[in-house]
């Protein structure tokens, strides 16, 4: 959960700049390229990763409630959400950054989504789900998640950097 106040914090941030673009119709595909690292690299795979790698998967080992069983289906169904939400602002950015004007509009749109999705999907985890599935296991499994998440994330940065690393050798 701490990572979710991350996030929010990200999403004030967009939330500002979503402003400024409908101020002035114009967009920076700079602080856009850095919204899409943050959600891609930071929300999506270091977050959503661990959650769908560690946690989701120690879960399926457990007897959950149907709700909780279907509130993780639909988390996982969110987090493809988002993923189709980056992309198709990632697709509106390069049409902007190759002299298309309207493309702002795109993603102007966008940005609102992700500003809107992100928040719901947050209290959901974070009142719900979370609460309701901790409880399925011991502190020992527990602790052990922990351990895991911690290696998770300490792997992370070598996996993003040495595939930047082979992108640009192309």
């Amino acid at each position: 959960m701490i990572e979710h106040r991350l996030i929010e914090r990200m999403l004030e941030i967009v939330r500002r700049e979503i402003s400024s673009m409908k101020d002035t119709r114009d967009a920076d595909p700079v602080f856009i390229d850095t919204v899409v690292d943050f959600v891609r690299t930071y929300a999506d795979r270091t977050h959503h990763g661990k959650e769908e790698d560690i946690l989701f998967k120690e879960l399926a080992g457990k007897k959950m409630s149907a709700s909780d069983q279907a509130l993780m289906e639909e988390l996982v169904e969110e987090h493809k959400f988002g993923r189709k939400t980056v992309k198709a602002l990632v697709d509106a950015k390069n049409e902007y950054a190759a002299g298309n004007r309207e493309a702002v509009s795109a993603i102007i749109e966008q940005l609102e989504i992700l500003a809107r999705f992100y928040p719901e999907h947050i209290r959901k985890e974070d009142k719900v789900f979370f609460p309701s599935t901790e409880k399925l296991f011991s502190q020992e499994e527990q602790d052990a998640m922990l351990e895991a998440f911690g290696e998770f994330d300490r792997k992370m940065i070598h996996e993003k950097y040495a595939a930047l690393v082979e992108q640009l050798k192309r």
